[in-house]
This record gives structure tokens, sequence and C-alpha cells, in this order.
């Protein structure tokens, strides 16, 4: 506890350090603001009613975790980061087959910031289609006792479009706040967003569950189980996120001038979770298409009846979600970890995997280890994050199973892990300790 009281003292001793967290600080206090500030002409009370009877066991509640309860009280952020993300995930698939999203890939900076501008136009327009959808199934909504949640005046042409606007201008701005902490702040913006939309309601979650153990519904000791089990799942995912395969790594020695450079052995980390939380994003927002869609069609049965299908706690659900994960994280892999690159730049250097020859051969050996390490991690992804799902049946509250292991748990988890990363490494830039007694975010003071 004294070294933890020490590492956070020694953040605000770092005057560079302490600034861009009370920056980060800030804004994520202006994201969670924003979810409260209902949209122009909704009643939020019968809102409400609506919310806890109709969003319960469906993707909406889940959309609504992920937006840190914006969507269910309609708020002006009622669409969260979501959309950037899908317009993120449009555009590197287009990557992997269009040649001019090809080339913008291999232009370096330049063509990273053309992606980035087509990836906020792509932002617009899902924004506005989810936006349009949402107004659709506000004005289907309606109390039990028949009462409307937007008023017959309200109702129309007008309240679509103000609707659109103020939700497309929210993710706008999101966007915007999280780019803004990516730049100045600590921590991926994007990625910060989220995990403090999900973490909102883990209060809510907690009286949930106790109000199941005080009712007598679930008994005191079936709670400390399923609470030590979720310390299980939680240090298991720490375990995969922080594992690492490593490859040795040759140099040869090299005589310039008077100085002699090689001859060690280095190692090329390669983790288990390269791809870290993005298949867990990419998966869900792509997962959150179907249900989009049909909003559009409140009163159809037929597509009521698919709608089902969708549901969050429905094995097709579960199956193709978990599909997409395995899928989504060898392709973020592929992206984020190019063996011929690594090669090329090992031979460059005069690097070379003991008993593999430099080159090509050295790119499919790396591969090979990539492409091994990665199932394991693909498919334990895909176990935790359906796990909610199942949960629920073993009469875990909703609310509470979201924490339970599942997408909620994976993104706090390994943003948690990766904000860490960034605070330990600007501490020992300025030689202090950090937070870690052991491992490789250890830090050192220097003579």
């Amino acid at each position: 506890m004294s070294r933890l009281t020490e590492s956070l003292r020694n953040v605000f001793k770092v005057e560079d350090l302490r600034k861009r967290i009370l920056y980060t600080a800030g804004i994520l206090a202006i994201v969670r603001l924003g979810a409260h500030i209902t949209l122009p002409g909704v009643d939020a009370s019968l809102l409400a009613d609506v919310m806890r009877t109709q969003s319960q066991n469906t993707l909406f509640g889940l959309y609504d975790l992920f937006a840190g309860g914006a969507f269910s009280n309609a708020a002006i952020f009622a669409l969260g980061i979501m959309p950037y993300i899908s317009a993120e995930i449009v555009i590197q698939l287009l990557g992997a087959v269009v040649p001019y999203f090809q080339k913008l890939q291999r232009e370096g900076e330049e063509g990273q910031k053309k992606i980035r501008q087509l990836s906020r136009y792509g932002t617009v327009l899902i924004s506005a289609l989810q936006a349009w959808g949402v107004s659709v199934r506000l004005e289907s909504m309606t109390t039990p006792g028949g009462l409307p949640v937007i008023p017959d005046v309200v109702r129309g042409l007008g309240f679509t479009l103000s609707t659109i606007i103020f939700l497309t201008s929210g993710t706008i701005f999101m966007m915007w706040l999280g780019e803004q902490i990516t730049d100045k702040g600590i921590g991926n913006g994007i990625s910060l967003i989220i995990t403090v939309n999900i973490i909102a309601r883990f209060p809510n979650a907690v009286l949930d569950e106790y109000q199941l153990v005080s009712s007598g519904a679930r008994s005191f000791i079936s709670e400390i189980v399923v609470v030590a089990l979720m310390v299980v799942i939680i240090a298991a995912i720490v375990f995969v996120t922080e594992g690492t395969r490593k490859v040795p790594v040759q140099y040869a020695k090299r005589v310039v001038g008077r100085k002699v450079y090689g001859g060690v052995t280095q190692y090329i980390p390669i983790r288990v979770n390269t791809a870290g939380v993005m298949p867990i994003i990419f998966a869900q927002s792509i997962m959150f298409v179907p249900q989009t869609i049909l909003t559009f069609f409140p009163n159809n049965e037929f597509m009521q009846s698919i709608a089902g299908y969708f549901s969050f706690t429905s094995f097709t659900y579960s199956f193709i979600y978990a599909l997409m994960i395995i899928f989504f994280t060898y392709f973020y892999t592929a992206i984020a970890f190019n063996p011929t690159d690594v090669a090329d730049n090992m031979k460059k250097q005069g690097g070379f995997v003991p008993g593999i020859r430099p080159g090509q051969h050295t790119a499919d050996f790396i591969d090979n280890i990539l492409t091994k390490v990665t199932l394991p991690g693909s498919i334990f992804l895909a176990i935790v994050a359906i796990l909610p799902a199942f949960m629920t049946r073993f009469g875990v509250s909703e609310s509470f199973a979201q924490f339970f292991g599942g997408t909620s748990l994976l993104i706090i988890v390994g943003v948690g892990l990766e904000t860490v990363h960034q605070i330990e490494s600007q501490l020992v830039m300025h030689h202090y300790d950090g937070f870690m007694k052991t491992g490789k975010l250890k830090s050192r003071r220097y003579s």
C-alpha cells in the first residue's frame, strides 16, 4: 500500500504528466455530462419507464452500456462513439480490397491523414442513419399505460430532423474529444471514452445484485462464488493480455570506426493478444447494424421475429459474435504486425533468427508463430465475450453480467493496462518509480 501511495505521488510530481491526467479527467467529465442532456421533445420520465421494461435482454441494453446510459436517457450523446468505430472498420476493410485505400495506407503520415478524414465523413453518414433509426424508435415508444414518449405536438419531420442533427453533432463532438485526449491527454481517447461510459454503469449493477441477494432470490454464498469467479476471469484476462512469445534475434558484430556494434541477442515480443480490445469493439459495432436496421420497422411482425435472433441472450447472436471476434483478431493483428516488414528491418540491421535464413524465410517463420499464438488468444477473447449472455441464464442480473467477463471487462482491463503502460513510460522517462514492482513495467532510478 505504501508503494502504491508513493507511486501516486510520483504521478503528480511530474508536471507534464499531471497536466495530461487532469486534462483527460476534464474531458471525460464532459462526456459524462452529455449523457444526461435529453434530446428536445422527449419526455424523460416516460422514457425511463419504457426503457426499464423494453431494453432488458436486448442489444439496445448492451448499446446503452457502451453509451454510459445516454441511450436510455435519449441524450445528445446517445449514439456514443460507436459510429466512429464502425466507420474505421469500413475504411480498414476497404484497405484490404480497394487499391486506392491500399495506396493511402502506404503513403505514410499524409495517407493516414486522408484516411482519418474519410473516417470522419463516414462517421457523419453512419451517425445520421442511426439517428434516424433512433427517432423512429422513440416515436413508436409508449408506456404500459399507453402514453407516448414523444407528444403528438412534437412528432413529425421537425422532431426527426432535430434528432438527427443533435445525435450526429454529439457523436462528432465525442470523436473530437477522443482525439484531444490522444493528443494532449493520457491513453487512447476513443477507448477511454468507451471505458468511462462502461464504468459509469457499475454502481447500478452492484445495486441490482444486492437487491437479488436481499430479496432472497440468490443466497449470499452463491454471490461470493460469483464474485470469486469474476476475480479469476479478471486475472485470466490480465494474464492473456500481457502474455508474449519471445522470438530471439541475433545481431552480427559490426565495426564502425573505433566502435563495435551488435553481437547481442534481443527478442521480438509477439503478444498473445496483439490486437488488444479492437476485435471486441469492431465485432460489437458490426453486431449493432442489424438491430439498427430493424428499428425502421417497429410494427412489422416478420422483422421483429428476426430481431429475436439478434437478441443479446440468443444463441445465434453469441455464435456470430464469437466468430466475428476471432476473425477481427486475425484481421487487426495482420494490420498491426507485418512479419515481412519486421524481417526486412532485421535484415537491414544485420539481425537474424538463429537457425532461420534472413528475408522471406524469417518472415514466414514469424508469421507462423504469430498465427499459432493468435489462435488461442482469439478463442479466449470470444469465450469471455459471450460469458454474460450465459450468466444471465444462471440468475445473475443482466446489468451485473455485463461486467462478468464479456466485452465490458475486456475493454476495462485492456484499456486500463494500456493507460498504465503510458503512465509508467512517463514516470521512467522522468526517473521515478512506477506502479509495478516486477515485470516489464518495472521502472528504475538512474544515477
